[in-house]
């Protein structure tokens, strides 16, 4: 064991990659998830007005929105998202690979994902409250940025969470494609190398970071949530 563990803090990949590739992995998932919450809110809120019986009932755009944009960008599996998007990530940032690079297919990724998600926390907010707002005099602005937001915080931070976790898990396999972070440390070493103790390294920190972030988020909710 003594031994196991010696050559383990001696290998490079801990030493000397572990690090920089942690690094690049926040990078990725915090760009992205700032990303995904600034555009999947709003979209999440315009398919939620938009809807049938909605406050800005429009079938068209809910139906180009949420049928066609949402949905089919959500049916298609992220490793050929990734594949898919390399020359649209090229022309954004320039390059293909890299944790910049990577975020924007996170980012495309998870925007849908998040974006129903906001949905469903809005269909949660009672009816009559809303209906208030309305008899009080409140334009339809005001109704979503006073009443339906501030109603649904909590659900909404707890769908933050979930996006995040779901992103450090995207992250993983898109560092198999020149994404770099941990995702493509555990690649290169543990499995071209042959080197499972690099791979169970990655995984727990993985792990860790994932009950991190949970952890984090349910505090926030508690915190939030004055009901």
């Amino acid at each position: 064991m003594g031994d196991w563990l010696t050559s383990l803090l001696q290998n490079p990949a801990i030493t000397t990659a572990l690090w920089p590739a942690f690094l690049e992995t926040v990078q990725m998932v915090g760009i992205a998830g700032i990303a995904t919450v600034g555009v999947g809110l709003p979209l999440g809120v315009v398919l939620f007005v938009t809807q049938p019986g909605g406050l800005a009932h429009s079938r068209v755009l809910n139906l180009v929105l949420g049928g066609v944009v949402v949905n089919i960008t959500r049916s298609v599996p992220y490793a050929i998202l990734m594949v898919a998007l390399i020359p649209f990530t090229r022309l954004v940032v320039g390059t293909s690979i890299g944790p910049i690079a990577a975020a924007v297919s996170l980012t495309i990724a998870s925007v849908p994902f998040f974006a129903r998600l906001v949905e469903a926390s809005l269909r949660e907010v009672h009816p009559g409250k809303v209906d208030a707002a309305h008899a009080m005099g409140s334009t339809r602005l005001q109704t979503v940025a006073k009443v339906l937001l501030p109603e649904a915080l909590p659900s909404l931070v707890a769908n933050v969470t979930t996006t995040v976790v779901a992103l450090i898990g995207y992250s993983a396999m898109a560092g198999l494609i020149g994404g770099g972070g941990l995702g493509r440390l555990a690649y290169n070493y543990g499995y071209q190398r042959f080197q499972p103790e690099v791979m169970a390294v990655v995984l727990v920190i993985l792990v860790v970071l994932v009950q991190l972030v949970q952890l984090a988020g349910d505090a926030l909710v508690r915190r939030v949530d004055h009901r």
